[in-house]
């Protein structure tokens, strides 16, 4: 076989050098393959295809086609609500799946809920509230067969700690409850209307770089709030920096610290420590770090009140209020000043939470081989959310703990979701009374557990080996929540990844072509150093559209690969640069500000006595065309020659009169076909 494929490339170079020897023996030029024009499409008609292109790129009516009315009726209806598409086809096999993992993710939720509540500063129901309700409606409405929805560490201390600098929660904690309420009714808005408008792409603006430093800056802040509730400090600060925090602690040393407390948290640690140790270390055990929070709850409640530690200083939760999510309808700011800070701290919570309840998402979606509609997705945490701020939740989302426990367990659909709402309802209705003796520690040592996961150090040593300016926006989204605020570190990230998508706009790729011997391919020389230049020819590449962000960039990077490409050519006394071909097969566009640089460009180029051969990808309407002929005859340079436009480029030459003016004949498909046109120029000039 590789014999046969030499053979193949010495026929195609043996082609090549026979064409070049008739073009210059015989004064014929080489054969010229046209370039095809796209056909014209109407303003109306190229609207609506970038339209879709842009919102519908999934076609999601494509299941509606050549459907009668009633049929359409029945789609819409379970687009809206999935539960009753596969709900058909449920079966007793599914429940058992479904049932086990419900109350797996159950036994994991409640304990966690308490304690995330806290993290919100908001009293321990209210967790076990965002349990019941949300899980309900999304069960209903969502796609995703593994998503285990409730609370989550990341989302409760955002909300916290943008609700705190608005309203102190001791002193008037039902006006903070009240805003709690209403940002968690803007987050479903939000996370419902870019559901809707199909705006979904919007949050992967975020990049996985910053995600996994916020998050990771994120759980140390979550793990430094908790030493609070594990050393059984009184008085702590409520900024969530290391150094406040780290300083709070130290100082409380000497008269602040209870060593009941400590003790209790430390043996629970280990034990839930260990517990996820047995998990991954046999995925068969996956069901022991799962329950291991129930029962350190369980145990650390009974020790307490057998011995009557809070008698000795250790915290206890004390009551939590009994019963189902009352309406908090009434209770939401639809008017007044706290409505825009309400509106606020909503955008910035439900788009976190979006982001990381799509993550989840996708990864499972993707293990279990399933297609996600993501934009069903927001609409449905967006519903739950809204509905949610209506019955006494705050904020909600996709746990990946929770979610990661629901998959190994074996849960088939969204029943799962059911079932732990069922087991929070009894909770709530009977349960209640038996977390009165539960101490702060073990929820403060259930929380430092579940975020230790969130530290995702292997991914930042991958990323720091595949791109260093994803790492530096890692790094940046990291050290913002650690040593500044959660709001400041998001900020950070954002900004981070906006600098990047800027830079690659901006500053472009640009390469030196050559040819790969024995064939005729021209490939960027860096990636394969056996590549050979063409004599007298200098092939350069651009990666990336030419709009009038770049532009300019894109004009004088091409001039300095020209000087460079000319001292090199002194030096080495080599065949003197004559053709300069732009090789744009990876523009996909260009603008007016493009086309003006390139004219700059061109005409630059004619003052250095250098011929020029455009890839027209990139060359559209160039200005002044008439300047350029007359320059070109009056000093007897060879023509502007283009190859390989892209349809777009090639329809604007058309419409300019570019190539008309230009000629057809100056239009090439390939770089190898300019090549051998500039040949026998090369040979026939002295």
């Amino acid at each position: 076989m590789s014999s046969m494929g030499g053979s193949a490339d010495e026929n195609l170079e043996t082609k090549e050098t026979h064409v070049r020897s008739l073009s210059s023996s015989h004064g014929q030029e080489p054969y010229v393959h046209k370039v095809g024009i796209p056909p014209r499409q109407n303003l109306f008609r190229e609207f609506q295809s970038t339209v879709k292109e842009t919102f519908f790129a999934d076609d999601p009516l494509r299941s509606f086609k050549d459907q009668t009315k009633s049929r359409k009726l029945i789609l819409g209806i379970e687009a809206i609500f999935p539960i009753l598409s596969w709900g058909r086809t449920y079966n007793l096999a599914k429940l058992r799946g479904d049932l086990i993992a419900g109350l797996t993710i159950a036994s994991l939720c409640i304990p966690q809920d308490i304690g995330y509540a806290k993290l919100a500063n908001l009293d321990p129901e209210y967790g076990l509230y965002s349990s019941f309700v949300p899980p309900l409606i999304y069960a209903v409405m969502g796609s995703s067969r593994d998503i285990a929805i409730g609370p989550v560490a990341v989302v409760s201390l955002l909300l916290g700690t943008l609700l705190q600098s608005e309203i102190d929660p001791i002193a008037n904690p039902i006006d903070y409850r009240r805003l709690a309420f209403t940002a968690t009714f803007f987050a479903g808005i939000t996370q419902a209307t870019l559901g809707v408008l199909r705006l979904g792409f919007l949050i992967d603006f975020l990049s996985h770089a910053a995600i996994v430093g916020f998050m990771g800056g994120a759980a140390i802040t979550i793990a430094l709030q908790q030493l609070k509730g594990f050393l059984g400090i009184q008085k702590f600060t409520k900024k969530t920096d290391v150094i406040s925090v780290m300083y709070s602690v130290l100082s409380s040393a000497h008269h602040g610290w209870n060593w009941q407390t400590i003790v209790i948290g430390a043996v629970f640690l280990a034990f839930l420590l260990f517990a996820k140790y047995i998990g991954k270390k046999n995925t068969r055990f996956f069901w022991v770090p799962a329950i291991a929070p129930l029962i350190s709850v369980i145990l650390s409640t009974l020790f307490v009140y057998l011995t009557r530690a809070d008698k000795h200083g250790v915290a206890i939760v004390k009551h939590i209020k009994s019963g189902i999510n009352p309406s908090s309808v009434k209770e939401i700011y639809f008017t007044g000043d706290y409505l825009g800070k309400g509106f606020r701290i909503g955008i910035v919570a439900g788009m976190i939470a979006l982001t990381e309840a799509t993550a989840i998402g996708r990864t499972f979606a993707s293990m279990k081989d399933y297609q996600l509609d993501g934009n069903k997705e927001m609409v449905a945490l967006g519903a739950m959310n809204v509905v949610g701020s209506f019955t006494s939740c705050y904020v909600a989302t996709g746990s990946f703990s929770r979610s990661a426990v629901n998959y190994m367990a074996g849960c088939e659909t969204a029943v799962s979701n059911i079932v732990m709402s069922v087991v929070v309802f009894l909770t709530l209705e009977f349960l209640t009374p038996l977390f009165e003796y539960t101490p702060n520690a073990i929820l403060a040592t259930i929380i430092i557990s579940a975020v230790i996961n969130l530290v995702d150090y292997k991914a930042a040593i991958l990323i720091w080996k595949i791109d260093k300016f994803d790492f530096v926006a890692c790094m940046g989204a990291f050290f913002g929540v650690v040593f500044a605020s959660v709001e400041i570190g998001l900020l950070i990230a954002v900004s981070i990844s906006f600098a990047k998508i800027l830079l690659q706009v901006t500053r472009p790729r640009t390469a030196i072509l050559g040819k790969i011997p024995r064939t005729t391919v021209y490939r960027n020389i860096q990636q394969y150093p056996e590549a050979t230049r063409v004599p007298g020819v200098l092939i350069i590449r651009v990666d990336s559209a030419i709009y009038f962000s770049n532009s300019n960039y894109v004009k004088e990077r091409i001039l300095r690969w020209l000087m460079d490409e000319e001292e090199q050519v002194k030096v080495d006394y080599q065949t003197r640069i004559q053709f300069l071909m732009v090789e744009m097969s990876p523009v996909t566009d260009i603008d007016t500000s493009g086309i003006h640089a390139l004219e700059e460009l061109f005409r630059s180029l004619q003052k250095r006595d250098v011929q020029v051969i455009i890839k027209p990808s990139t060359v559209t309407i160039l200005n002044d065309i008439m300047w350029q002929i007359s320059y070109q005859r009056k000093h007897n340079f060879e023509q502007l020659v283009l190859a390989n436009p892209g349809p777009i480029v090639i329809d604007k030459l058309h419409t300019s009169n570019f190539a008309a003016l230009l000629g057809e004949d100056k239009i090439f498909l390939t770089v190898a076909e300019a090549v051998a046109y500039c040949s026998p120029k090369l040979a026939e000039d002295p």
